[in-house]
């Protein structure tokens, strides 16, 4: 048996890995796969992958491919979901702000550096015309740090994936004020560039297991009624989610990455391009 750790955020978009370890179709194949939740998300999935703590990441495409350029010894296998992440923004319910355009100036709460809700945040501003040098960040890790820093004002917005904070919206701790989805397919796998040299058939046949998964996930029986119950989801918010979310079994292509190298780079999150050769698996 053969073990491959692997790690991504603990949200819907992650169940079909859920179910092929529940289902024992990995150990069937000899692989021992174990998943680590981790909440706070991208820079942290980096950051693992940097250090050796996992061997495969499912990430946001931006975070990662940002990482890679920065020198993470790691390779996107392929695409996970094709659809955009539709990142909503959030404010505080008794805050002040009403509007988008009152958000200007003021300070974005952060999973951490690096993370998509910081690379998000860069992308909003530009799309409402802000200068993104002006930009301020509050690091709060998680969801829970987000409702403390919210309530408490020492930030002023926060954005994250609009269904799995919706409850908070629901409950009246948050306000979505504006949604921003990302120009590009949200989730990437990404495996550190060791293990691909020295296992790359263990890789190739958990691609072959999770893909075959996805490939059906909309069409198991009652999977919205499943998803509702684990992620605490109004079964009307989870039957929304999966009319909107496309999930991928390809590669990422190079006209892909160049989008999001370019925005990258006009936005100053990264300072020089990566080849299609040292990001993406070949």
């Amino acid at each position: 048996m053969k073990t491959i750790k692997i790690a991504g955020v603990p949200e819907h978009f992650n169940l079909p890995w859920h179910l092929c370890i529940e289902n024992e179709e990995f150990e069937a194949q000899n692989i021992d796969l174990q998943w680590t939740d981790v909440p706070e998300g991208t820079g942290k999935l980096c950051q693992m992958l940097r250090n050796g703590e996992t061997d495969i990441a499912v990430i946001l495409t931006e975070g990662i491919i940002k990482d890679i350029v920065s020198g993470n010894p790691s390779k996107i296998v392929q695409v996970y979901v094709q659809s955009p992440l539709i990142w909503g923004i959030h404010v505080g319910a008794a805050s002040k702000y009403k509007t988008l355009s009152d958000l200007q100036g003021t300070k974005a709460a952060i999973s951490r550096i690096g993370s998509g809700s910081q690379l998000m945040a860069y992308v909003n501003a530009h799309n409402q015309g802000w200068k993104t040098e002006n930009l301020q960040f509050e690091i709060i890790n998680t969801i829970e740090g987000a409702v403390e820093a919210l309530t408490a004002g020492t930030a002023d917005y926060f954005m994250w994936e609009r269904f799995m904070t919706k409850p908070l919206v629901d409950k009246g701790i948050f306000r979505r004020i504006g949604d921003c989805p990302t120009p590009w397919p949200c989730f990437v796998i990404a495996v550190r560039n060791e293990i691909l040299e020295t296992q790359p058939e263990i890789i190739k046949t958990i691609l072959d297991i999770i893909n075959q998964t996805t490939e059906e996930f909309k069409e198991i029986p009652s999977i919205d009624k499943t998803l509702s119950s684990r992620y605490n989801q109004k079964i009307e918010d989870i039957q929304e989610w999966l009319s909107l979310t496309e999930w991928s079994q390809k590669s990422l292509d190079n006209k892909t990455l160049n989008n999001v190298q370019n925005q990258l780079l006009e936005l100053s999150i990264i300072d020089k391009k990566g080849t299609f050769a040292d990001i993406v698996q070949i």
